[in-house]
């Protein structure tokens, strides 16, 4: 077997056991990051063994991985832990499918989903190849070798168990000290230890040929075809897309006239047509996204299929495509209000604040697209859009979602408005810092600092039912929740706990009752 085979299996197998390692019995946490960092050191070290060494423009795609892959194990709010994983995986899956040609930016939808089909089939079919690969070098070189002293061994073995277990039987039955002794020997190993272990030794190969998958796809599928650039014939006329557009303009233009009156004209004028206030905030939000996103997909779509063979007709696509993205921002300033009326009068929630940061990077998709258009840089809208995904993700890892609801939400609890003590209880980790911070100012109103004990207690009692035995399942958000806790646990001593584990009831030291779930 050359050196290069022995390097690529034994590089594998490593990482598979690292797996093993790192996650058997083990919480998520900082184990995450480490495997898959260690993952892209192992991968990259083979290929560069192999003299393939990456596109500069895939070297960027590191700085994504990096901040996801730490994101993976500082936060806890559920949505910005579910983008942290997936943007992590997506940063590895973009380097392996690009990692030679480095086009990974002027993709477009249908070239990252089939570069992506093409990897995950890489992983199950490619390292069969290798695999028969270097049984063809064992062979090669020195089968006959192998042969002779595994199968003899094997056959020894199958041959000599019975025998043993024959005479051991025979011997303890003749010596009662013997029969303690063989009997404290087998008790020794726990059968279901060792059916674990057997499990744990078949899944770690299996482990390394997912990994053999990835450095095989990316040393043999990651060029990038020369057509990228290509895409498919445009096909319909400038004076069909224009009555389209134009159309939807229009229509567009009337809405927006109607809402000019809101935005503008002051909180006083909602409910002039019967609506109240609360309901104005709720209504529409849903619909208004989604007419922004279908809008999207219109100007898209057109851009792809529409002829634009002169100046002209250039410009009358790119006229039509500012008007209506103009009017679909102020669409979009429409439902950003909305949702600020509802975070006024009922505080701040995750379904609030997760729409008003996507409109803002939505918004600034929309501006992005049309600049493109303009320069005739089409190419570029998926790589847009991929920006604009990753900003959204990196904005609410920065922003400390449930951090903000606390704040917020406790400064209108200050100010007369309703506090729902549940709905804090109900947060992430990374909502207990804010709420320590809350709980230790002296100025607050005891009934909203008793709430906030109450969560604080909440808190608790579900951090001790997760807390980590291994370093593995380290978690930063966790670790800090834990150190603010202690803070404040001698001031958590009046208050108490009834009902069912599942659904605790706490106490406060004036025996007013808090759930800690809905």
């Amino acid at each position: 077997m050359n050196k290069q085979s022995n390097r690529l299996w034994i590089v594998a197998l490593v990482l598979g056991w690292l797996f093993d390692f790192l996650f058997w019995g083990k919480l998520v946490g900082v184990n995450f990051a480490i495997f898959l960092t260690l993952c892209l050191f192992g991968i990259f070290y083979l290929l560069w063994s192999d003299g393939l060494y990456p596109a500069r423009k895939t070297l960027f795609v590191l700085v994504f991985f990096a901040f996801f892959a730490v994101m993976t194990f500082i936060r806890r709010e559920p949505l910005t832990s579910a983008l942290a994983y997936t943007f992590t995986f997506f940063s590895l899956g973009v380097m392996a499918v690009s990692y030679l040609g480095g086009k990974w930016t002027e993709y477009n939808l249908s070239e990252y989903i089939r570069k992506f089909f093409h990897l995950i089939k890489g992983l199950f079919i490619l390292p069969m190849g290798r695999i028969k690969q270097t049984q063809e070098e064992l062979q090669e070189h020195d089968g006959d070798k192998v042969k002779l002293q595994i199968k003899p061994i094997l056959r020894g073995l199958l041959i000599a168990l019975p025998i043993v277990i024959c005479f051991a039987i025979l011997l303890a039955s003749a010596d009662l000290i013997f029969q303690q002794r063989l009997k404290e020997f087998i008790d020794r190993f726990d059968t279901g230890e060792i059916i674990e272990n057997i499990f744990r030794a078949f899944l770690i190969p299996i482990y390394a040929y997912l990994i053999v998958g990835i450095y095989l796809h990316s040393a043999l599928h990651s060029k990038d075809e020369k057509d990228v650039k290509s895409r498919g014939k445009k096909t319909l006329a400038i004076i069909e897309t224009s009555i389209v557009l134009g159309s939807v303009a229009i229509l567009f233009g009337s809405f927006v006239i109607i809402q000019f009156r809101y935005i503008f004209g002051g909180e006083l004028n909602i409910g002039v047509e019967g609506y109240t206030y609360s309901q104005y905030a709720r209504r529409g939000f849903t619909e208004l996204l989604i007419v922004a996103l279908l809008s999207l997909l219109l100007i898209l779509v057109f851009s792809a299929i529409t002829k634009r063979e002169n100046k002209i007709q250039k410009r009358i696509y790119s006229g039509l495509s500012i008007v209506i993205v103009a009017q679909v921002l102020v669409i979009m300033v429409s439902s950003f209000q909305r949702t600020t009326l509802a975070s006024r009068w009922h505080g701040y929630s995750r379904l609030r604040l997760y729409p008003q940061i996507f409109l803002i990077w939505l918004g600034l998709l929309f501006i992005t697209i049309v600049l493109l258009e303009i320069f005739n840089q089409e190419r570029y809208f998926t790589f847009a859009a991929v920006i604009a995904s990753i900003g959204f993700a990196i904005s609410l890892s920065l922003f400390n979602i449930d951090a903000s609801i606390v704040k917020h939400n406790v400064d209108q609890a200050v100010q007369g408005k309703h506090f729902n003590v549940t709905h804090l209880a109900m947060l992430s980790s990374d909502a207990v810092p804010a709420l320590v911070d809350e709980f230790q100012d002296i100025s607050i109103h005891k009934e909203i600092h008793e709430g906030i004990g109450a969560a604080l207690l909440c808190h608790f009692l579900s951090l001790k039912n997760e807390f980590p035995d291994s370093w593995q399942s380290f978690n930063f958000s966790r670790w800090k929740a834990y150190r603010a806790l202690g803070e404040v646990e001698a001031g958590l001593n009046e208050y108490w706990v009834t009902g069912d584990k599942n659904k605790p009831v706490v106490h406060t030291p004036v025996n007013k009752r808090y759930l800690c779930e809905e």
